[in-house]
């Protein structure tokens, strides 16, 4: 259960940072409020799953997901670069990840 949350905080973190860039810098009141809500409903979410899982193993997995979450979305949403570099890039990134959580014993 404590994965799923850190799953689920991880994808609140990709919710807020492509949220960020509908606020047109906190000028847009709807975007704003999503953003503000989803940036607590990921660090609670994390700060819960802190609780049973190391500090390090934790973020570094809620950043991860923050990450490929936020690149993925940033192609898809905003036609942002998709070139092989950036891509083998956020392939490592989910090889650490799967490494930090298979590094963690239960």
């Amino acid at each position: 259960m404590t994965w799923m949350i850190l799953f689920l905080a991880g994808l609140f973190e990709v919710a807020w940072a492509i949220g960020l860039k509908y606020t047109d810098g906190f000028s847009k009141l709807w975007p704003s409020v999503f953003t503000l809500v989803t940036m607590v409903l990921s660090v609670v979410l994390l700060g819960w799953a802190m609780k049973h899982l190391p500090v390090g193993t934790a973020y570094a997995v809620w950043v991860g997901i923050g990450v490929i979450g936020t690149v993925i979305l940033g192609i898809l949403l905003f036609q942002e670069s998709s070139d092989p570099l950036r891509l083998l890039s956020v392939a490592l990134i989910i090889i650490g990840i799967i490494g930090v959580k298979l590094s963690h014993a239960d």
